[in-house]
């Protein structure tokens, strides 16, 4: 049986189209995002963060209020959602604005990588944290950048223009950016520290 996903936008940039959220097992908004769903009529499962953002919530809709200063929107939400039993979150609107919240995010997703699969998805990709061992398929021509963070040993890579055998990336001193996929499949493992793929659209 396919895992039920759970769908997550937070309160940065809007994409320009957002997936079919029916075929999600969840559809969770933090407290400033939830104008985008009032604005385009959908009704989520469930808004949670500190409502700053919003005047009034119909009834109907499950809500979580999460004034902890301690903790993010985006952190909070994570935690509501592996209570609720989802392992895999599709997180839109966590880059763009304030570039600090999207660094927050990042740190908020590595926190998570060992309970949960985040995967960011915006206007010009996904990227998300690897396993130590991964196979991604249909991404042939499309750009892969492999960054560290901050320390990634031993990566082997297989179907990039420039692939890598037992390779170390370090931030700060040498990263992966702008890599191309050759084939339709990649292979990517890596023995230590943590490791954030980005794979464009196109």
């Amino acid at each position: 049986m396919e895992e039920k996903k759970a769908f997550l936008l937070l309160n940065g940039d809007i994409p320009k189209s957002l997936p079919e959220l029916n075929l999600y097992g969840f559809v969770c908004v933090t407290d400033g995002a939830y104008n985008h769903f009032k604005n385009n009529s959908f009704v989520p499962d469930l808004v949670c963060g500190d409502f700053d953002s919003i005047e009034e919530i119909p009834e109907g809709i499950e809500t979580h209020k999460t004034p902890d200063q301690n903790f993010t929107d985006f952190h909070k939400a994570l935690d509501i959602l592996f209570n609720k039993g989802f392992k895999t979150i599709d997180v839109y609107g966590a880059s763009g604005k304030e570039q600090d919240h999207y660094l927050g995010n990042l740190s908020t997703a590595l926190e998570w990588s060992t309970k949960l699969n985040i995967n960011f998805l915006d206007n010009y990709g996904r990227y998300f944290f690897l396993p130590k061992k991964t196979e991604i398929k249909s991404v042939q021509g499309r750009t892969i950048s492999l960054i560290p963070f901050p320390h990634a040993e031993k990566i082997t890579s297989t179907g990039l223009e420039y692939p890598l055998q037992e390779s170390n990336l370090t931030f700060g001193h040498r990263i992966g950016t702008r890599n191309k996929a050759l084939e339709d499949t990649i292979k990517i493992s890596f023995q230590k520290g943590d490791l954030l793929i980005y794979i464009s659209n196109h």
